[in-house]
């Protein structure tokens, strides 16, 4: 059985939901998101993802926006 394969949430298009693996930020960045419900094992569902600027996503009943480059370090399957 192959492990499975972890990718930005950047990468995750509007309308899908997935499962979020770990945050690779420094320690302020991740105490941030981990208040915020980014936590390992939370279902995020992807509400906006353009081309360029923000995300907006939910997580825990309340959607949150996010900056691309914080994005890029939420690792998601």
């Amino acid at each position: 059985m192959h492990a499975p394969l972890h990718r930005p949430l950047s990468t995750v298009s509007a309308g899908r939901s997935v499962l979020l693996r770990r945050i690779r930020a420094g320690q302020d960045m991740e105490a941030r998101l981990s208040a915020l419900g980014f936590v390992p094992g939370a279902t995020v569902e992807v509400h906006r993802n353009g081309c360029h600027g923000p995300l907006v996503v939910q997580v825990k009943g309340s959607r949150v926006m996010l900056g691309r480059g914080m994005a890029e370090n939420i690792a998601v399957e």
